[in-house]
């Protein structure tokens, strides 16, 4: 048909739903998404089977939204295959972008992994310790359940993307913004390029102020209630908007919430923890450490980030599939 519609997919593979929930949140936008696409397949909203996604020629699909980082041997094949029919093709959020949340077990073995979720955990009782395999026996026959991959991966990491879209989940602004860009036929970014986001940092769109102080020390939430109106990391909160991408509108700061870097580094080209750790080092209130040696200043730097419990989780939060300390399976097998 010379008028068909041109069809979109969207899927999710390690995720949680946010991705999916932020499109529903373009409210009434959804029309223009139907006037320009065939949404033909997202298995949260729509009943389409992989077998008809199969069925598909390859490019059938013009463009696909892949959120959800690869954590299984099914979620490498549903990219695998999505991309393969696919014209243009997304990373859709933080975790398909570069891993999210889900590879920060990229820090632990498949082992400890498995024990905590099923035999350690607090809440469990599973005194004969069983764990689910691969392959299963049952009255019924034989289940069979997706493998787990070694380390979780960020889509780029098996597929190629032509675009990254970041965020988590991208903001329902930017989703009806890169919609109506493609639907109204000009002409698109290089491909690799980062979309639905921009290149200032979170503080640029941020409307607390900032008083040129220093903090005495990173605090942990429970520590204090934010002042409003004056900026997060001033008063000592782990505020990560001036290492971060913006495109977002400063929504967390805006509530009293640091932001904890859902939309990637500032510069693609640094890493995310050290960038994150540099803007809070330097944001610190050196006392009385002038001219005192170097020992002594990193030790007074170590107690004033002690608010900082988690650094891996702080800095790392939604980039560890990509950056230099992603992988740590190796180490942790021996």
């Amino acid at each position: 048909m010379p008028n068909e519609k041109p069809k979109l997919a969207m899927y999710w593979a390690a995720s949680c739903g946010g991705c999916e929930i932020s499109l529903a949140n373009i409210h009434e936008a959804i029309f223009e998404v139907d006037k320009f696409f065939d949404f033909m397949f997202c298995p949260c909203l729509l009943d389409t089977k992989k077998k008809d996604i199969e069925a598909l020629p390859d490019s059938a699909l013009f463009l696909t939204l892949f959120n959800g980082s690869l954590r299984t041997s099914e979620n490498l094949e549903m990219a695998r295959l999505l991309r393969r029919k696919s014209r243009i093709f997304v990373a859709f959020g933080s975790c398909a972008a570069s891993g999210g949340i889900p590879a920060l077990a990229n820090q632990h073995g498949l082992r400890d992994l498995l024990e905590t979720a099923f035999c350690t955990a607090a809440s469990l009782d599973n005194p004969e310790r069983i764990i689910p395999g691969v392959s299963s026996s049952v009255p019924d026959g034989e289940l069979e359940l997706p493998a787990f991959l070694s380390r979780v991966l960020a889509v780029h990491e098996a597929v190629s993307v032509d675009y990254t879209m970041p965020g988590c989940p991208p903001e329902p602004e930017q989703i009806i913004a890169v919609v109506r860009h493609i639907a109204s036929g000009m002409p698109l970014p290089q491909s690799g390029s980062l979309i639905g986001c921009t290149d200032k940092a979170v503080c640029d769109e941020c409307a607390r102020k900032k008083r040129s102080v220093l903090a005495h020390k990173m605090l942990r939430p429970f520590e204090g209630i934010p002042e409003a109106e004056w900026c997060l990391v001033e008063q000592g909160f782990g505020c990560l908007g001036s290492a971060t991408r913006g495109g977002c509108q400063a929504l967390c700061p805006a509530v009293a919430m640091p932001c904890s870097g859902c939309y990637g580094s500032l510069d693609r080209n640094a890493d995310p923890g050290a960038s994150a750790l540099t803007t809070l080092a330097a944001a610190l209130e050196p006392g009385r450490l002038v001219g005192s040696d170097e020992e002594e200043l990193h030790r007074h730097l170590r107690g004033a980030l002690s608010g900082i419990t988690d650094p891996l989780g702080t800095f790392y939060r939604y980039s560890l599939a990509s950056t230099s300390v992603a992988d740590r399976n190796p180490e942790v097998e021996r």
